[in-house]
């Protein structure tokens, strides 16, 4: 039989924030700088015959969170709804507050409950030494993973520095 050979280095990174981000416009406003903005440097390249940006959206995730509340300002259930975007996830919350036929069934008022919203967006890079590596985006968290070079941590690192959202 024959061995593995290792054949990279792949490492990862994670930066804990001090501050969960505070709201879902915060959250998309990074992730769309980081998109049109290209402050990593990453460049475009050719994969299955198309051209792929340096910088895009590999998968994302957004879930709300809604509280159910009895008359005396109780919480008495949750509901939570996991979407594929931003906009899903705006308006499945919405539907769910003004479901009345649900508030019954619960038994209580529905509030939507925006502090306790999770959210994800993974972006895949690729770097002009030709790595391609993947930062993720949370609500607590940014984590750089699968690059091999120490200047693709220095570089998005130094980025998420200047960004206060991110300290």
């Amino acid at each position: 039989m024959t061995d593995f050979i290792e054949t990279s280095n792949s490492r990862s990174a994670v930066r804990e924030l001090a501050q969960p981000i505070a709201d879902i416009t915060t959250f998309s406003a990074i992730i769309q700088s980081v998109i049109d903005e290209n402050p990593f440097g990453c460049t475009e390249y050719s994969g299955n015959g198309a051209t792929v940006p340096g910088v895009a959206r590999n998968r994302e995730h957004y879930i709300a969170k809604v509280v159910f509340e009895d008359t005396a300002g109780e919480k008495i259930g949750t509901l939570s709804v996991k979407c594929p975007s931003i906009s899903a996830m705006e308006s499945a919350a919405g539907a769910i507050v003004a479901d009345a036929d649900l508030a019954v069934a619960v038994g209580g008022d529905p509030v939507r409950d925006e502090a306790n919203d999770t959210w994800s967006c993974q972006l895949k890079c690729h770097d002009a030494n030709s790595d391609i590596y993947y930062v993720t985006f949370t609500r607590t968290k940014v984590r750089i993973s699968g690059y091999e070079d120490d200047s693709v941590l220095s570089t998005v690192e130094t980025w998420a520095d200047s960004v206060a959202a991110l300290a």
